[in-house]
């Protein structure tokens, strides 16, 4: 999963991106409005954490933009202002949640998760495929109980997959959602990385659809996602 930060506190910043990295999403990092705009703009993000009291274009008026361009992403707002006004300004201007300024990480890590269960239409916090079980607030899975030693880039690839599960998913939109924009992104190396995954979860769990990508799905016999 991908997340865009929005934020001009360079220490805060750092403490942010380190959480997000280590809770298992690729994350690209906006130091003023201008830069956020334009990144929010071309890339395809899974959530956004947008800062409203921001350089060049505050907070509100980037994602009014984004919002009348029709991108429909996620997005958190931070405020370090307490006035109800503008937490409703930030509401009508599209956004979907806002903590307030100091925050606990885990709050912010927490409301991110119920951003993305909601906009996937899941409904439990545990994502499951038949025996295949991923928990995204402790960042890991088990097939049929039996633990699963992932590496960073194989988890993003398997929470992906999981929360688009049963649905075709391009080589191209997994690199997409899968690295950050500085990553050296080749769509020959998802290949690889849904190879060993295969190896840890069961090769047949991830069915490839020649020509189109690559589907998850619950193998013969066994339940649907619950």
């Amino acid at each position: 999963m991908r997340v865009l930060l929005v934020e001009d506190d360079a220490d805060l910043s750092r403490q942010l991106k380190g959480a997000l990295a280590d809770a298992g999403y690729a994350v690209d990092h906006a130091a003023d409005g201008e830069e956020a705009w334009f990144l929010g703009d071309t890339e395809p993000y899974d959530v956004i954490v947008l800062d409203l009291g921001l350089p060049k274009i505050d907070g509100v008026s980037v994602l009014e933009r984004w919002r009348r361009e029709g991108k429909a992403t996620p997005v958190l707002i931070l405020t370090a202002r307490g006035a109800w006004s503008d937490k409703v300004s930030g509401f009508d201007a599209g956004a979907d949640d806002y903590l307030t300024k100091p925050f606990h990480t885990e709050e912010l890590l927490a409301r991110l998760r119920a951003l993305l269960r909601r906009s996937a239409g899941i409904a439990s916090a545990t994502l499951s495929c038949g025996g295949l079980r991923l928990d995204p607030r402790a960042a890991r899975a088990n097939v049929n109980g039996e633990p699963l030693r992932l590496t960073s880039l194989e988890y993003r690839l398997l929470h992906y997959m999981m929360m688009h599960q049963g649905r075709v998913i391009s080589r191209t939109e997994l690199v997409e959602h899968l690295y950050d924009q500085d990553f050296d992104r080749d769509s020959n190396t998802i290949e690889v990385f849904i190879g060993r995954l295969r190896k840890k979860i069961g090769s047949d769990r991830i069915e490839t659809v020649r020509g189109l990508g690559y589907r998850l799905a619950p193998l013969t016999g066994e339940s649907e996602a619950a």
